[in-house]
């Protein structure tokens, strides 16, 4: 593996679409080179002091469809105390180049994040994944329990048929000839309103979004936007998704959660207009060793839009885990079970 530093100070808010990554304070980035993939990793590992001594375990988190590492930023600085946060750009995404073989299933994905936990040598980590990240996380919890701590699952993106209205012309990308469509319907949209649409669509209040933070994002839509396979990759990412909701047997995603050893948190919003907070109970049985979090005003992105109720259910989590481990004599083992707390935003 060979890895490329870009380590550099926080940019502000570009007028134009920035060239490389845009870092909030605290963190770095670098380029992970595999065979047939190159990912972008973005960090925020705390103090050397904590970290040389162990008191840091880490953390990858795993972005959604159309997202990128940048959408964990917020979280990563809450957590900075507890954690050492490494987010990636999935293959295509954010600031990562399509993979060589152009393969976008949610198992492919997977592998890229197995590969990325192997090559570095991160394993075991407390493993974060939303909607599309989600299932990509599941996957290698149930696959590869040895790299994962706890799981946390952020409105993740398992099978629900029939899905929701409001999710419906998300899943339509996957149909042929519907993207090309859209693109020609929107043509002349400005990347400011492009931006509102999505953020009406993923937050459960748009508002708590700042000027500043919605000219960034306005930026960076663009600069994806104008990447010559964005279509392609949002368009084979949904069509990956789609295809996994239809898998039975072993590969199903409700079968894979079955599988899950880890230590599993959910976050649900109440708002959510791409995953069903209907689904919350079923997701709370199928993982055997489950906790429950549900923000009523919360939309699809809480780790964005309520980062500290995050924080707050994480940390519960691995208090719960210390205090398993001290009754058990300092040995935690994956139990059947479920606790659910709800909370407002």
């Amino acid at each position: 593996m060979a890895s490329t530093d870009y380590s550099q100070a926080a940019a502000p808010p570009a007028a134009v679409p920035p060239a490389g990554p845009v870092l909030a304070d605290g963190e770095t980035s670098r380029f992970v080179r595999l065979p047939g993939l190159g990912l972008l990793v973005r960090s925020r590992t705390g103090s050397a002091e904590r970290e040389a001594a162990g008191e840091l375990e880490p953390a990858m988190f795993v972005h959604g469809l159309g997202g990128s590492s940048q959408n964990w930023s917020a979280l990563m600085a809450s957590l900075a105390d507890s954690v050492e946060g490494h987010a990636l750009d999935l293959p295509g995404f954010g600031h990562s180049p399509p993979p060589d073989d152009g393969n976008y299933s949610v198992a492919a994905h997977a592998r890229a994040v197995v590969r990325l936990l192997d090559a570095e040598g991160r394993g075991p980590v407390h493993l974060f994944g939303n909607s599309l990240g989600g299932a990509v996380t599941v996957k290698v919890a149930a696959a590869r329990p040895d790299l994962v701590r706890t799981l946390t699952l952020v409105s993740p993106a398992l099978p629900e048929l029939p899905p929701q209205r409001t999710a419906v012309p998300t899943a339509l990308a996957s149909v042929p000839g519907m993207p090309a469509l859209y693109e020609r319907a929107t043509r002349g949209w400005p990347p400011e309103r492009r931006t509102q649409a999505l953020l009406s669509l993923c937050y459960g209040d748009p508002a708590v979004v700042g000027d500043p933070e919605r000219a960034a994002a306005a930026a960076e839509y663009q600069r994806r936007i104008d990447l010559p396979y964005f279509w392609d990759v949002m368009v084979r990412s949904t069509r990956g998704i789609v295809n996994a909701y239809t898998l039975g047997g072993q590969h199903s995603l409700w079968r894979q959660a079955e599988r899950v050893l880890a230590p599993t948190l959910l976050i649900y919003g109440g708002r959510d207009q791409l995953v069903s907070v209907r689904m919350a109970r079923k997701a709370s049985r199928a993982f055997r060793d489950s906790r429950l979090l549900t923000i009523p005003g919360g939309g699809h992105v809480a780790m964005m839009e309520h980062p500290f109720l995050v924080d707050r259910a994480f940390r519960d989590l691995r208090g719960e885990i210390a205090a398993r481990a001290r009754a058990a004599g300092g040995t935690v083992t994956a139990t059947t079970g479920m606790s659910t707390a709800a909370s407002g935003s």
